[in-house]
């Protein structure tokens, strides 16, 4: 399901806000993930968020997840 959702944010360049465990929140656009990382262009830079610090994703608008 993770996969399924993250790939649907990066294909349709939806915009995302992430929170962090730590509280901070990071927003922009999902560009590559994998098991243990993700990448996002934020503020016209890209940075690399470690899974484990991340507590929640919220897409700016409804992820549609039917094929």
């Amino acid at each position: 399901m993770q996969d399924l959702v993250l790939n649907k944010l990066r294909k349709e360049k939806i915009l995302v806000t992430i929170f962090l465990t730590n509280g901070f929140q990071i927003k922009g656009i999902l560009k590559g993930f994998d098991n243990f990382v993700i990448v996002i262009d934020s503020e016209d830079k890209q940075q690399m968020l470690y899974k484990h610090a991340i507590s929640t994703i919220v897409p700016s608008r409804s992820v549609g997840l039917s094929e």
